[in-house]
């Protein structure tokens, strides 16, 4: 593991020498693949864990303020013309708004597993001119979550790698098991997402499936009489 680390090191001596600096950025504009990075350099003993995750905690919770303000001085303009030729998309767009007005700190939580929803929900915040007390509570709960499970899933990777090291000796080695990582967390994401789009449509479909009963009662009842 040291032998990796080193030519690591000296392979890329500008990013080592700035790799905090280089993550919280990474937390701000990219996210996913930096934070697993992250989890990942923590298992090798690179970096700590209690300053990378306060680090990735607020950088991700400034990329949350960031598309609120989008979406604040913007409107709902971005959404829009990202939706506009995607049938499908808009309507998601459409039923994640219904649920917002409904459940907006649910919203915001939720979506911060999710892929495209994120922004689309973050910039939706800023459009309605959210409560910013409120948004700054829901932002930075979704935050900590996200970066606690990409790290999570980092630092077991990195230790699985670990655990494999006497035989997989090499830097090739060490992507390889960092690609497995992201890719787990990418598949997370979509599978969340999926079910989360999904959960709103059926939720439509039990409305309708109740208001027909309902309407099928009341002929019944209404035809005795």
């Amino acid at each position: 593991m040291e032998n990796v680390i080193h030519l690591f090191e000296s392979s890329f001596p500008t990013l080592v020498e700035y790799k905090y600096l280089f993550l919280f950025l990474g937390s701000i504009f990219e996210g996913l693949n930096s934070m697993v990075l992250g989890g990942f350099l923590v298992s090798v003993g690179t970096v700590k864990l209690v300053p990378i995750f306060l680090i990735f905690t607020i950088g991700y919770v400034f990329n949350g303020y960031l598309w609120y303000t989008v979406g604040y001085f913007a409107g709902a303009k971005p959404i829009d013309k990202w939706a506009r030729n995607d049938k499908k998309g808009r309507k998601v767009v459409e039923k994640v708004e219904e649920y917002f007005h409904k459940y907006s700190g649910r919203a915001i939580i939720f979506t911060k597993f999710t892929f495209s929803l994120t922004i689309a929900t973050l910039i939706m915040a800023g459009s309605f001119k959210y409560d910013l007390k409120k948004f700054s509570l829901y932002n930075f709960i979704g935050s900590i979550g996200w970066v606690m499970l990409t790290l999570f899933i980092g630092y077991f990777f990195g230790q699985s790698y670990k655990f494999f090291i006497e035989y997989l000796q090499g830097l090739s080695y060490l992507v390889l098991f960092l690609g497995g990582a992201v890719a787990l967390v990418y598949v997370l994401k979509l599978v969340l997402g999926t079910a989360f789009v999904k959960s709103l449509f059926l939720t439509e479909k039990l409305r309708e499936l109740s208001d027909k009963l309902k309407d099928g009662i009341d002929k019944l009842l209404s035809d005795k009489e």
